[in-house]
């Protein structure tokens, strides 16, 4: 081992320290098997072209469906927007789609109170509509001194990129016409 220069020992040891690592991770130099699926998870499916809802960039969607549910959304290669590629919040998608824990019914909890109810449709929309309309009842101005105003300063609207253009654009309608001032969009905050 008098032979041994240090140049030797480094490619030795490094070489050892990498084989036992790659060993220690389940790496070996054996011969694989490749595995694929019998079928494609998209075999039998419905196709149809949509746009990404969440942000204004207008990204193409590929859907797939069968037996009335989603099974795989990608994007669209064809698209002149986004060539098939997609965000972290596009590629996300799927999981809006198809999610044991997302909410399928209305949830309350009453003032003070420490659970939450299931309600329906029939008592949550009147609900929301009466409590929209007592709070702009309750804080709506008419003038600011000589001035014509018409507004309420007891409502906020918060909009989010889940929403496309068309209903922002409608949301803000409504906000404006119930006389609302503090109307912002996520894109700008």
């Amino acid at each position: 081992m008098s032979n041994l220069s240090r140049r030797k020992f480094m490619t030795i040891s490094s070489a050892t320290t990498g084989g036992a690592l790659l060993a220690s991770l389940g790496l070996t130099l054996e011969p694989t098997t490749a595995s694929a699926r019998p079928t494609l998870k998209t075999e039998g499916t419905t196709e149809t072209t949509t746009i990404c809802p969440y942000c204004g960039v207008g990204c193409g969607l590929i859907v797939s469906v069968r037996n009335g549910k989603v099974v795989n959304i990608e994007g669209d290669p064809d698209h002149p927007v986004n060539e098939g590629s997609l965000c972290s919040k596009g590629t996300a998608l799927y999981q809006i789609a198809v999610n044991d824990r997302r909410l399928q019914k209305v949830r309350y909890r009453a003032p003070g109170s420490d659970r939450w109810e299931e309600k329906s449709w029939e008592w949550a929309l009147p609900e929301i509509t009466k409590r929209i309309k007592a709070t702009r009842d309750a804080t709506f101005k008419a003038k600011d001194g000589d001035k014509t105003v018409n507004r309420t300063e007891g409502i906020a609207g918060l909009g989010g990129a889940a929403l496309d253009n068309e209903e922002c654009y409608l949301w803000s309608k409504l906000a404006r016409s119930l006389g609302v001032v503090y109307l912002e969009h996520q894109a700008r905050i």
